[in-house]
C-alpha cells in the first residue's frame, strides 16, 4: 500500500513518493507534504523553467534560482510562471522573458 500524504499542491490527499526527491530539510520537507502527482508537476514547470531560461545546470546561480522556484512552487503563494511566459498558441505569444543572468 502507498504511503499517502496531504499534498499542499494538489490540496487533497495522495499517494506519496517513495523516497525524498534530494536530501537535506527541503527534500524531507517535501516528501512528507507532496504527492507523487505534485511532483510531477513541479517535474513538468522544472523542464520549462529550464527551457525558458536557457538554464545551464551546472551553474550554481541557475541552481538556486530553480530551488527558489520549486519553494515557491510548493510552498508559496502561487506557482511563479516565467516572466513573459504565454502558453504556445496565445496571439502575440514571444516566449521570451528574463531569468537569472548567467554568470
Amino acid at each position: 500500500m502507498s504511503r499517502m500524504v496531504q499534498c499542499v499542491k494538489l490540496g487533497k490527499e495522495l499517494p506519496g513518493m517513495e523516497n525524498p526527491p534530494f536530501p537535506g530539510e527541503l527534500g524531507d520537507r517535501i516528501y512528507n507534504n507532496v504527492s507523487q502527482e505534485g511532483w510531477q508537476l513541479w517535474l513538468e514547470h522544472q523542464v520549462l523553467l529550464i527551457n525558458h531560461y536557457g538554464l545551464v545546470l551546472a551553474d550554481p546561480n541557475h541552481r538556486k534560482f530553480l530551488i527558489e522556484q520549486l519553494e515557491e512552487f510548493f510552498f508559496g503563494e502561487d506557482a511563479q510562471m516565467p516572466e513573459g511566459w504565454t502558453p504556445e498558441g496565445t496571439p502575440g505569444a514571444s516566449g521570451k522573458g528574463g531569468g537569472p543572468s548567467r554568470k
